[in-house]
Order: C-alpha cells, then sequence, then structure tokens
C-alpha cells in the first residue's frame, strides 16, 4: 500500500487509515477495499438484476414478464401482474425475491422472471 491512502469516497475525509486488508475512515466508520473500492458495509452484497440487466433493490415495484405456473393454483400468476415491495433474500434455487402477490400471498420469485417497473 502506498504512504498516503486515498480520501473516505464517502465523506471525503483524509485521515483514512489501512486494517489488514481493508482501508477505514475514522471521521465516518466506512471501510472499503482498496483494490475494488467497494464498501464492506452490511447493505454491500452481491448485486441482483431483473431480466433486462435493472440492478433491484429492496422495496421495488416489478412486473411479471412471462405466466408462472402455481402449485395448488389452477390459473397461475399472469404476465404484466405488477409486485409492489419486494425483499431481496438468498433463496432457494435461485429464487431471490420475497414478495406477496395479490390473489396468490407471499411466495419467491426468481430475478430472471420480472422486470423492474
Amino acid at each position: 500500500m502506498s504512504e498516503n491512502p486515498p480520501p473516505c469516497p464517502q465523506c471525503s475525509s483524509a485521515y483514512t487509515y489501512e486494517m489488514g486488508a481493508l482501508l477505514v475512515c475514522p471521521e465516518c466508520g466506512h471501510e472499503w477495499s482498496p483494490a475494488s473500492g467497494e464498501s464492506t458495509d452490511d447493505t454491500a452484497g452481491k448485486v441482483i438484476r431483473d431480466a433486462v440487466g435493472n440492478v433491484l433493490a429492496d422495496g421495488d415495484t416489478v412486473t411479471v414478464i412471462k405466466t408462472l405456473k402455481v402449485k395448488g393454483s389452477p390459473t397461475g400468476i399472469k404476465a404484466g401482474t405488477k409486485v409492489r415491495n419486494i425483499r431481496l433474500v438468498d433463496g432457494v434455487d435461485g429464487h431471490d425475491i420475497d414478495c406477496k402477490v395479490e390473489g396468490f400471498g407471499s411466495m419467491q420469485l426468481k430475478s430472471s422472471v420480472v422486470k423492474k417497473a
């Protein structure tokens, strides 16, 4: 590492210091990797994208892009159904969106079958 670490990307403080493999800002508490410049806070994780490549976040509204079969339901979820207030989770078998679909209740969806509204 160089003698003078770069300033903090959040508060621009010049008093950053190296702690192991991370850079730390003593003023705002921000931690980041000098190689990637990305944060290592709890909010930073893997990026989940929809079917067309838009980045999804908690609370977004998405639209289902293809008709989905649902066990126990004769109709399923139709293409074009809007799903509000999604939560991103680390689900099973690629199901990374937890939501409530009107008429069906709480369920998990794959990000590959939705698009950000």
